[in-house]
Order: C-alpha cells, then structure tokens, then sequence
C-alpha cells in the first residue's frame, strides 16, 4: 500500500546517483531548503522547459536559502549533459 505525500509533507528519504554517478540521499540536505523538481527525461520539450523555468527563477529561490534538485529518470549522463546545454538544474 502506497501513502499518499501532500505538500508540507516531509519526503521519504531515497537514494539517487547525481550527473557523477555518486549515491546522494536525500537525508544529506536535512538542514536545507530545498525544492525536489520531478522532470521526465532530459531533452524533452517538457523537461527543458520546466528546468529553465527554474533556472530563470532561480535567484527568487536563492533569496530564500533553497537549492533545487532536479529528479529524472534519466541517466546520469543525460541529466548532466542537460545541465551543461541549458544551465538548468538538472544536477541529481
């Protein structure tokens, strides 16, 4: 049986490779704000932009201390490649 998260919900700690294929958790932010931006795969039109979206918000979110992580079923390299292309936040 799933459970069902609503906003203000805590996240349940998972673990993710980043764009250098290094395991994060989630936990190792646990005293930051931070924004989880689900995306479907790197280069589609909707991923680009949605992640841009960010990006061009990115000082708003900066002002209140929070630092996007980007969460794709992409591989690695595809995300990191993504990041480079646009400058979105594409990093885990």
């Amino acid at each position: 049986m799933s459970t069902k998260i609503v906003v203000g919900d805590k996240a349940p700690d998972f673990i993710l490779p980043d764009t250098d294929k290094n395991p994060r958790r989630l936990k190792e932010f646990l005293e930051k704000k931070i924004v989880l931006a689900f995306f479907v795969g790197a280069f589609t039109s909707t991923c680009t932009k949605e992640m841009c979206e960010f990006r061009d918000s990115i000082a708003w979110l900066v002002d209140l201390n929070a630092q996007v992580l980007g969460v794709s079923v992409s591989d690695p390299f595809s995300s990191k490649a993504l990041r480079r292309k646009t400058g979105c936040p594409s990093r885990y």
